[in-house]
């Protein structure tokens, strides 16, 4: 009985002290940095993997690979002026110091800039992709440590069992800075904020959680189900998953007060952007589905990769969809 009470107890709300930014020499080194690094070095190992099995040349994806890195970094700024336009007015002259970091914007500016190369080195766009939609899953997982670690994004109070509770000194990323606190204002012991549980929806947790599922699901569609893939299903079908997943979570972060996302109307701007994508997305999955090519060593071959390699079933799945006999 003790056991199971202690159990629940636990399972009842999630709180530990973030890490915040630390110092090594000169240089100020932060998790949420370092987890995004570790999440694309991640990514692009995984991607690379997947490129070299199916016989695709794996140089001319490093210099993708660049050309996305730095698609991302200026993406996951760039993306969100808009939205900072919207709140504090148009001013040209401050365009370079508005808007903040989102891994849509991110993914978006990586997508297009690695896309344009591909065309310029000769590589072929849709089977790149479909490969590269492991890395994306991958460097989602990885980089979203580093928020769980310095407590980023959180929505708000709720008292689901997966809620994160801020107790007195917690140090929380500085969107959060007013739900910190040096006394104790709840009766549960965490920081509440005008009478609230002082227990908040951790975002990054549930989309850590998602991309889990999503990159489960794209093995087993790619390596184990046996059903005859097209080209470029795997990755619009990457696009149509975590656009919804993060259309979904993000109605937890529409508490403004708890330092949300920007809005537009009922919706976050990330909710809107997520939503066009997952549906756009969604129409070209169909359309693939009834005209585009069967993926096979073949087809792989036509569009520049090197059958030398022997790719086996379990690794290339598509080998056993061949259509020319």
């Amino acid at each position: 009985m003790l056991l199971s009470t202690t159990i629940v107890a636990v399972l009842a709300v999630i709180s530990y002290p973030p890490i915040p930014i630390f110092e090594l020499g000169p240089l100020r080194l932060s998790l949420h940095g370092l987890f995004a690094a570790l999440g694309f070095l991640g990514g692009a190992f995984i991607a690379t993997k997947y490129l070299e099995r199916r016989g695709f040349d794996t140089d001319k994806y490093q210099s993708v690979l660049t050309w996305g890195l730095v698609g991302s970094i200026l993406g996951a700024r760039w993306f969100t002026i808009p939205a900072s336009f919207a709140d504090n007015g148009f001013d040209i002259s401050e365009f370079w110091t508005l808007g903040n970091f989102s891994i849509l914007g991110g993914f978006a500016g990586g997508i297009l800039a690695g896309t344009y190369r591909m065309k310029k080195v000769g590589l072929a766009a849709l089977p790149t992709l479909d490969a590269s939609s492991f890395g994306m899953v991958i460097g989602t997982i990885i980089g979203r440590i580093g928020d769980l670690a310095i407590v980023e994004h959180l929505g708000g109070p709720t008292d689901f069992f997966l809620g994160y509770g801020v107790k007195p000194g917690y140090n929380l990323a500085p969107q959060h800075g007013l739900l910190e606190c040096v006394s104790t204002q709840s009766a549960n012991g965490f920081c509440g904020v005008d009478g609230g549980p002082g227990i908040y929806h951790p975002t990054g947790l549930y989309d850590m959680m998602g991309a889990i599922l999503l990159f489960g699901a794209l093995y087993w569609v790619y390596n184990r189900s046996g059903w005859k893939l097209r080209y470029g299903q795997v990755f619009f079908g990457w696009v149509v998953w975590y656009g919804l997943q993060r259309f979904l979570i993000d109605f937890t972060r529409l508490s403004l007060d708890v330092g949300g996302d920007s809005t537009l109307g009922p919706l976050t701007w990330s909710q809107w952007s997520a939503l066009s994508a997952a549906l756009i997305a969604a129409v070209i999955v169909v359309r693939i589905g009834q005209r585009g090519e069967l993926v096979s060593a073949q087809g792989d071959a036509a569009r520049g990769a090197s059958l030398d390699l022997e790719p086996s079933g379990q690794d290339h799945p598509e080998s056993t969809q061949k259509e020319v006999e």
